[in-house]
């Protein structure tokens, strides 16, 4: 027996969700973009440590649902506070929170038994805030091991749910495609990364190398001349970035395909196709 349970991770999109999660968990497990909304799934990160282990779940940022995909993403973030043993809602500490965020923390201080606050950005000037809160910083590890201490004193005892040598359990599939769709989000501008959806189609590994193939789903046509780029350049750099990942993962050689496809409007209709593959 040992404390053991499932940490929800919530708050407002760009919040800093993400880089939490890797920072507790050590390994890069969930992608972390300047872009708001970055998450659509919920990524789970494990930390194993001498008499624990925490199952981070990080959710996509709250937000009001709009087409198809937004209703997956709140799903999502639903589930998790429904599995949850302990909820972190994270807020930006140098800036107010408006009346419609505070009722949200409220409602989730109702609902969930063990609600930790978390004040980001400690590093830089933080405004007071009435709300009992930790103030935390991802950049310079403020705070963190106190929160890793308050998180296992909530914890129920209980046997270990994952092997102590796994950190997350998604699929090296799942790992690939958001290591694509982070990317996408870093390295186009505008709204062009939000309408793509990224499948692994194909995933064959040989003694020496393994052999993957992987779709990139956009909305418009002129979206696929953006991402191929002006005679293949944007998508040759693409492949380099992708293959140096898939190799450092796996430690062998890769054979790496990449497909840019148009499927109007998937957000609304087809998001199913693209989220229950990988």
């Amino acid at each position: 027996m040992m404390r053991c349970g499932y940490v929800a991770v919530l708050g407002r999109p760009n919040a800093g969700k993400s880089s939490l999660v890797n920072a507790l968990v050590g390994e890069e497990v969930a992608i972390v973009s300047h872009r708001r909304q970055t998450t659509r799934d919920s990524i789970l990160g494990i930390k194993n440590g001498q008499g624990y282990q925490m199952i981070f779940v990080d959710t996509p940022g709250v937000h009001h649902s709009e087409n198809k995909l937004d209703k997956f993403m709140m799903k999502n973030v639903r589930s998790a506070i429904a599995t949850a043993d302990v909820v972190l809602y994270l807020f930006d500490g140098t800036k107010p929170l408006d009346e419609e965020e505070l009722d949200y923390i409220k409602m989730l201080e109702e609902k969930c038994e063990n609600v930790i606050l978390l004040a980001t950005k400690a590093d830089k000037k933080q405004i007071q805030h009435e709300l009992k809160s930790l103030s935390i910083s991802v950049l310079n590890g403020q705070n963190l091991k106190m929160l890793e201490e308050r998180i296992l004193s909530y914890l129920p005892e209980r046997n270990p749910i994952y092997d102590d040598d796994l950190y997350t359990d998604k699929s090296i599939k799942f790992l690939i495609a958001e290591n694509v769709r982070g990317y996408l989000l870093d390295n186009i501008d505008k709204e062009i990364p939000h309408g793509v959806a990224v499948v692994v189609t194909r995933f064959v590994e040989d003694e020496t190398i393994v052999h993957v193939d992987v779709d990139i789903i956009c909305e418009r046509e002129q979206h696929k001349g953006i991402i191929i780029g002006k005679g293949g350049k944007f998508l040759k750099k693409l492949g380099e970035h992708t293959r140096r990942y898939i190799e450092n993962l796996l430690g062998t050689k890769c054979m790496l395909k990449l497909f840019v496809k148009v499927d109007k409007d998937w957000r609304t209709k087809n998001i199913e196709a693209y989220y229950t593959q990988n």
